[in-house]
């Protein structure tokens, strides 16, 4: 299994910026697909994340109302659309796939997201 993260990058408080996530090799159902982030000296952090049966959406308190979660069941690829970003945003942000099953459970390499202010 394979996810590739794209689109981080620095970016002026205010700013925008969309986060995709690439997967291949997935021989498992999928449950979820989602975003985490970690800033220096913090732990992980929950961004987002949607169900692929029901499309249930939940994000963390700090990014609701600026960030939308999607997905193309299609492609096996889930978006991070980021909006108003805030430099408390700043941190490498990490995709993650789940199955039904704790040994499916995957993640990407991350992609640094900076916003200045």
């Amino acid at each position: 299994v394979l996810l590739v993260e794209s689109g981080g990058g620095l970016v002026q408080a205010g700013g925008s910026l969309r986060l995709s996530c690439a997967t291949s090799g997935i021989t498992f159902s999928i449950n979820r697909m989602g975003w985490h982030r970690q800033a220096p000296g913090k732990q992980r952090e929950l961004v987002a994340q949607v169900t692929i049966g029901g499309g249930r959406r939940n994000y963390a308190d700090s990014v609701k109302g600026r960030f939308t979660i999607s997905r193309d069941n299609t492609k096996n690829t889930v978006y991070l659309q980021m909006n108003s970003l805030k430099p408390e945003d700043t941190a490498v942000y990490y995709c993650n796939i789940r199955g039904y099953y704790p040994n499916d459970d995957y993640w990407g390499q991350g992609t640094q997201v900076t916003v200045s202010s």
